[in-house]
């Protein structure tokens, strides 16, 4: 998700150019959904240190230049055999020897969102082609018809006897195994007190094999006007039930990055831990749309438990106010 906004910048600049993504067959879904994409190439041996299908694949394709925003040997090495001309990645790992135009970045210092660090490699290709950037696209870069956005929650509510004016709020407790999150306990005591604070409709999610937590999470929230949305239809349509929320609440995964590129409104949960700062995994949507929450230092992989739920649920519930304040005369 985050190399979105690269992917809209290389569009925007070239319109007429074709752009094809090497991605992994579990991201097949997304890159469906970019509409900066004209062609997919799945990467299904992405584990393996060489793999000269993927040589004779680019040959094939006869690309003029390749831009890697993550650098590995397998892949650098591909690009540099097949004889692609113009070759961008980071000056970083020893794979950078295969490409012919390399960009220093030290992202190791998480000194700027990840979206950021790979459009710089996208406006460091084009100023190597002699052109000026244009300028980047802002939010949404996902986005669907907003008629079948409102049938769908409208459907949602029918279903759940939700009343009209309550605000949809989507907590999503699993990770994926890709994130330090916050406990179930933590997520069940957070949701009580906005509970009290506002009118909501909790919707716990769950992707494939988070079933298990959301469940549990949902036991904890007997009193609390909820329910459990578990996804079963793909990706895509996850991503539809993600747009029909007003809120989505997580800790820092794939999903609240799908979250962000809708610009729908965030409340997040990032470690301490310098590679995963709230600012180095900084989702899509708009600041004024992103709440972050992170323990004060790092001490290792229970630093999540030193933050305090009751103080984030005062944060949410006064920047939820300030989303939906309603609007004045003037």
């Amino acid at each position: 998700m985050l190399a979105w906004p690269a992917l809209s910048l290389l569009k925007n600049q070239y319109p007429n150019s074709s752009i094809t993504v090497l991605v992994p067959a579990y991201t097949e879904p997304m890159a469906k959904l970019c509409p900066w994409i004209d062609e997919i190439l799945l990467d299904d041996h992405h584990k393996s240190l060489f793999s000269d299908a993927l040589v004779q694949k680019f040959r094939h394709k006869n690309f003029d230049a390749s831009i890697s925003l993550f650098t590995e040997t397998r892949t650098a090495l591909a690009t540099f055999l097949s004889g692609i001309p113009v070759r961008i990645a980071p000056a970083t790992k020893l794979a950078q020897i295969f490409s012919n135009y390399r960009l220093r970045q030290r992202r190791s210092e998480s000194a700027k969102p990840e979206h950021e660090y790979n459009t710089d490699l996208v406006r460091f290709f084009i100023k190597s082609q002699g052109d000026n950037p244009v300028l980047p696209q802002q939010p949404p870069y996902l986005q669907f018809d907003t008629a079948i956005v409102q049938n769908l929650r409208n459907q949602y509510i029918n279903e759940h006897n939700i009343a009209e004016d309550t605000r949809l709020i989507i907590v999503h407790p699993g990770s994926g195994g890709s994130a330090i999150n916050f406990s179930v306990e933590q997520y069940a005591e957070l949701m009580k007190v906005i509970a009290e604070k506002t009118d909501v409709h909790f919707i716990i999610t769950a992707g494939p094999g988070e079933d298990v937590t959301a469940q549990k999470l949902s036991l904890l929230m007997q009193d609390i006007n909820h329910s459990v949305y578990i996804s079963t239809k793909g990706l895509d349509e996850f991503c539809k039930f993600i747009a029909t929320s007003d809120l989505f609440i997580s800790g820092s995964t794939g999903t609240l990055h799908i979250a962000g590129a809708l610009d729908i409104p965030t409340a997040a949960f990032y470690p301490a831990r310098k590679s995963a700062t709230a600012l180095r995994w900084q989702t899509l949507n708009q600041a004024s749309r992103r709440v972050a929450f992170s323990p004060e230092k790092h001490t290792g992989e229970s630093d999540m438990e030193t933050i305090d739920p009751v103080i984030c649920a005062q944060q949410i519930t006064d920047f939820l106010k300030q989303l939906y304040a309603p609007a004045r005369n003037v």
